[in-house]
């Protein structure tokens, strides 16, 4: 007889985290464990280091490990009189929460093997000497790192189709619709921080080009757009190149400096955006111009 194709799925799933938890135990119980304890003899990397690169691997291996693999296993067993898994999944969703850790410092954790590879060849010769082994396939330390960050968006994926094969009238139907919706929002709950790391990571970027004037720098900014404009000078008829930084909440106009040593450009004006206004200009000698007018003053600027 043909298998239902939900079973299929179910068993893929089971097929799938039984490959991942073995991916998850080398991660954490090889390369943390021996690098973890290489770093205590204090001749490879600072333990900061390898606990900065493997964030909360741990916890995550110890959840899919001791919680939801034996879940899973036990439902596939009971299929014939108890054909669900919406359940058991409704159990793992809020745990997922925990990935965000992870997968925020997803980037970091890369980056830190790199540099100290390059710092410690004591390092960089371990790392080498795992990736030999057997259980590692031929692949590198930061593939295998990779496979938590897309582990989300798999159970996403595969639950989908659950519930698109579903009969009707399946018993699963409820559990299984509600089990999708919570993971929905896990991986959103995922992707934000991830946003939320690059905006913070640009903000930076941006707060060093203009020299981490401490009255500016504020995590809560946001930068809306940048670029060059040309400030007209009516005394003289004549443009000088300028720069201007839009954030939520001001208007930073700009000089570039010409030896860029630490910052790149030199906060001449800071203007709030509450209350600016501002007006396009009809000048034939200058087209594109327009009037910033706010509090602190009013600018005459033309854009390419």
């Amino acid at each position: 007889m043909q298998e239902p194709e939900e079973k299929k799925i179910a068993l893929e799933l089971l097929e799938t985290e039984q490959a991942y938890v073995n991916r998850l135990h080398l991660l954490d119980q090889v390369f943390y464990t021996e690098l973890m304890k290489e770093a205590k003899t204090g001749k490879t990397v600072p333990e900061e280091v390898v606990k900065m690169i493997f964030s909360n691997i741990s916890s995550i291996y110890q959840f899919h490990a001791e919680f939801f693999l034996p879940e899973l296993q036990k439902r596939m067993e009971d299929w014939n009189c108890n054909p669900r898994i919406g359940d058991v999944i409704q159990k793992l969703a809020p745990f997922l929460k925990m990935y965000g850790e992870y997968v925020k410092n997803f980037d970091k954790a890369v980056e830190l093997i790199t540099t100290w590879s390059e710092k410690s060849p004591p390092f960089q010769e371990l790392i080498a000497d795992i990736q030999k082994r057997k259980v590692c396939a031929n692949l590198t330390l930061q593939h295998h790192m990779l496979e938590p960050v897309q582990r989300i968006p798999r159970y996403e994926l595969l639950l989908k189709d659950y519930v698109r094969k579903l009969p009707p009238h399946s018993p699963d139907r409820g559990d299984a619709e509600k089990a999708l919706e919570m993971i929905f929002m896990v991986a959103k709950h995922s992707n934000a921080a991830i946003a939320e790391m690059e905006r913070l990571q640009n903000l930076w970027v941006v707060y060093q080009r203009l020299g981490l004037e401490d009255d500016i720098v504020d995590p809560s900014n946001e930068l809306i757009k940048e670029g060059p404009i040309q400030k007209i000078s009516t005394r003289n008829n004549s443009t000088s190149e300028k720069y201007l930084f839009l954030f939520n909440n001001m208007l930073l106009y700009c000089v570039p400096k010409v030896i860029q040593v630490g910052a790149e450009f030199q906060v001449h004006l800071r203007m709030d955006v509450e209350g600016m206004k501002v007006r396009e200009l009809k000048d034939t000698e200058f087209p594109h111009t327009f009037l910033v007018s706010g509090k602190q003053r009013t600018l005459e600027l033309q854009a390419r």
